[in-house]
């Protein structure tokens, strides 16, 4: 990883005075984006770094689906409006929310050292899914693990779980569901790893592209940005994330797709596992492939090849 000091103390690097990050308001996105401003206040001592905190459609929608009301889009929309209009300088995004394909003129300035990008499991009473006793509620706002639980424990009622991390930690506390699903990121980075029961490997739920890292977008016109951000970028994190990014992109990845890519970086090779499933986890196709680091693309759309043959296309097709 880059030494930030080094970049620091470079006296003619053409930084702006003041840098406005545009974030949601939820505590989550406030932690990350107070995160990535700690972050640059350190390399860039200068400079004033200020949040810009806007309400998107995905945060004030909570009693439908995602994959109902337009997807990953929703809860980046304001924040690329806010940017284009000189509002803010960049957007701080989980990157399992950004949608495969940018508008034109944005760009993915840097993404930044991965937290822990398994799922879950959120008890009060029980203390693994394998605990749960048949007919158990388990809600989830992911149509991926949706999938996954349903075809390992056909058992268990999966529900539809929506609202941020604290309005599902509250619905489970009140005895809407025996159990929840949910990123280990988020709660480890609110100090809430407590509330883990236990982790689900990626063999139980494999994890979404992306899950776990974060990733700033900005401007694509705005090279003094992209000189900023630079040092945030963390090569591992990010070979993977452009792999697993690759695979949802090269398969028309969406909330209405159960879809998961997950790539471990080791020195000059990358590891990348898929899968491709219909919502009742009834079908589910996997495919894992190994390839040179240097190439997380590629990787990606060879693998998203290997879905392909194994049967992912049917069904793609029926969810059309």
């Amino acid at each position: 990883m880059r030494d930030p000091r080094a970049h620091r103390n470079k006296p003619h690097l053409n930084y702006p005075e003041r840098i406005i990050i545009a974030t949601r308001q939820s505590r989550l996105a406030l932690w990350q984006a107070e995160h990535v401003r700690d972050r640059l206040r350190a390399l860039y001592p200068r400079c004033r770094v200020e949040l810009l905190a806007l309400s998107t459609r995905g945060d004030e929608i909570l009693d439908t689906s995602l994959a109902k009301i337009g997807g990953k889009g929703l809860f980046v929309k304001e924040l690329e409006l806010a940017m284009a209009e000189g509002r803010a300088d960049l957007a701080v995004h989980s990157a399992k929310d950004v949608p495969m394909e940018l508008p034109p003129g944005f760009a993915l300035g840097a993404i930044m050292e991965r937290e822990d990008p398994c799922d879950a499991f959120v008890s009060g009473k029980f203390d693994a899914l394998d605990a749960l006793p048949a007919g158990s509620v388990v809600g989830t706002s992911s149509l991926r693990r949706e999938a996954q639980l349903r075809s390992r424990y056909p058992q268990l009622k999966v529900t539809s779980l929506r609202g941020n991390l604290d309005t599902r930690l509250a619905k489970l506390d009140r005895g809407e569901h025996d159990a929840i699903i949910l990123a280990a990121a988020g709660l480890k980075r609110l100090g809430l790893g407590a509330r883990i029961r236990s982790q689900l490997t990626p063999e139980q739920s494999l994890p979404a592209a992306g899950q776990g890292a974060l990733a700033i977008e900005y401007r694509a016109d705005r090279s003094d940005i992209a000189a900023c951000l630079a040092p945030l970028d963390h090569r591992d994190t990010s070979l993977a994330v452009r792999a697993e990014r690759a695979v949802s992109r090269a398969l028309g990845g969406s909330c209405q797709l159960p879809l998961a890519a997950y790539a471990i970086a080791n020195g000059a090779s990358l590891r990348l596992r898929g899968l491709v499933a219909d919502p009742g986890g009834t079908r589910i196709v996997r495919a894992e492939l190994s390839g040179a680091s240097d190439a997380p693309e590629a990787l990606g759309t060879r693998l998203a090849g290997e879905l392909r043959a194994q049967g992912a296309d049917s069904i793609l097709a029926a969810l059309q």
